[in-house]
């Protein structure tokens, strides 16, 4: 169900006065230091307990074992943690925006699902066994996916609650498909679960740079749409007396999440809560304003994604807990929170 913000929180952000603008970037800047700190700890930290001079020898000196260890394990990772996580909440804080629906996430308008099914349809139809292979395959099914439901949705005359039912269809039924191949194929079944789960450990330089593109014109699109989502954001009357076009607005916002979610998730899976709790938490120090909402969801979507990552290494040595699994048993709770909160709010 879709969930409009309270009245004074649609109401189009006037100008901040500068001392909450000089909190606010101050806020952005500790951020940024945050996000430093647990990147430095992911590569520091792994499943293999190294002390911190093996670490500095093997990123910078080493080119044998511990070089191997931190460089193309380690740092590769880290990499991709970062352009993932920054790209779910981009995403995340996007469709929240479209759907004017605080709650809502990239699995919203079956994203996640179309990525996931053209992956499956790869392993088991095609028997493609490489991750190259797979970031092509997801990328391909999130964009088909993203244009079936913006036609579904309406196409020109889409609206928020026909996208998002669209989406909610769409996803109910690559999810049924999914699970009948994933069941029918056994010879298949040991490398989908793997994907499916969600995890940063096959990171390596050739994903990053396959995926990178995708990501950075994702990224340049959803931070320039964030005056004509501040106007959506509104109400269709209010963003039309503006000025906005709305057609447009949601076409372009649409394109946007689809290529950030799917390079994302055609890099490593589908990686859940991420996109939906991080915007919605800024959104409560920010305020609606998305101009702050996309800078911080790109800043702290890594935190939370490359935390995870670093808890999932350590809390099951020598093995590790693949990310996707930590931010589900991390968001679910809060998922819940959040949905209890919102109802008590409004009673």
């Amino acid at each position: 169900m879709l969930v409009d913000s309270p009245p004074e929180q649609r109401a189009e952000s006037a100008p901040a006065p500068p001392t909450r603008r000089a909190a606010r970037a101050l806020g952005l800047l500790l951020s940024v230091a945050i996000l430093v700190l647990v990147a430095v700890a992911s590569i520091a930290v792994g499943a293999k307990a190294l002390s911190p001079d093996l670490v500095w020898h093997g990123l910078f000196h080493d080119t044998g074992t511990y070089g191997d260890v931190v460089v193309d394990e380690r740092l590769a990772r880290t990499v991709l943690g970062l352009l993932v996580g920054a790209a779910l909440g981009l995403a995340g804080a996007v469709l929240q925006a479209l759907t004017r629906n605080p709650l809502a996430d990239p699995g919203l308008l079956g994203i996640n699902a179309g990525a996931s099914a053209a992956v499956v349809t790869a392993i088991s139809f095609f028997g493609v066994t490489s991750l190259t292979g797979y970031v092509w395959f997801a990328f391909l099914g999130a964009a088909a996916v993203g244009a079936l439901v913006w036609f579904l949705g309406g196409s020109r005359g889409a609206t928020p609650v026909r996208l998002a039912l669209a989406g909610t269809a769409v996803s109910a039924a690559l999810y049924g498909y999914l699970q009948a191949v994933m069941i029918l194929d056994d010879a298949a079944l040991s490398r989908m679960r793997f994907w499916t789960v969600g995890s940063l450990a096959s990171a390596t330089d050739s994903t990053i740079v396959q995926v990178l593109p995708f990501l950075a014109v994702g990224t340049l699109l959803a931070l320039a749409l964030a005056r004509p989502l501040n106007a959506v954001e509104m109400g269709d009357d209010t963003a039309r007396a503006l000025g906005a076009d709305l057609n447009r607005t949601r076409a372009l916002a649409m394109l946007a999440a689809t290529v950030l979610c799917g390079a994302a998730t055609a890099a490593c899976g589908p990686i859940l809560f991420v996109g939906l709790m991080v915007p919605h938490v800024v959104r409560s120090f920010t305020g609606p304003d998305l101009r702050w909402i996309l800078p911080y969801a790109t800043v702290l979507s890594p935190v939370l994604l490359l935390g995870a990552d670093v808890i999932g290494r350590i809390a099951a040595r020598p093995s590790e807990l693949q990310v996707g699994i930590v931010t589900a048993m991390i968001g679910g709770p809060v998922f819940i929170h959040l949905v209890r909160r919102r109802r008590t709010a409004q009673l």
